[in-house]
């Protein structure tokens, strides 16, 4: 079940392609940091510093809080790119 959840938040970057209500964005932005956040954790305990300050750094990035306005265009291009390498990154990992 745990390798389903990145596989899932690609998609749902992916989906933020399309025209969606305000609200599915910022479900999104939610279920990122979290994911960003426990990925972080979990690759800080075994030693992978550096994949867990990239998480981190995602994690603040997607943070609900306090919304950074980096504009759709980059928003999306931002989307994609992480998209591909949750998917390139868990691949590699099985």
């Amino acid at each position: 079940m745990k390798k389903i959840i990145p596989y899932t938040i690609a998609i749902l970057l992916f989906l933020c392609l399309a025209d969606m209500p305000y609200g599915y964005y910022q479900f999104v932005r939610l279920a990122a940091a979290i994911f960003f956040v426990v990925t972080a954790m979990d690759e800080f305990q075994t030693n992978r510093n550096q994949i867990g300050l990239v998480f981190l750094g995602l994690a603040i990035l997607f943070q609900p809080l306090m919304k950074i306005a980096l504009g759709r265009e980059l928003w999306n291009i931002l989307d994609v790119i992480i998209g591909i390498g949750l998917i390139w990154y868990y691949k590699m990992k099985q």
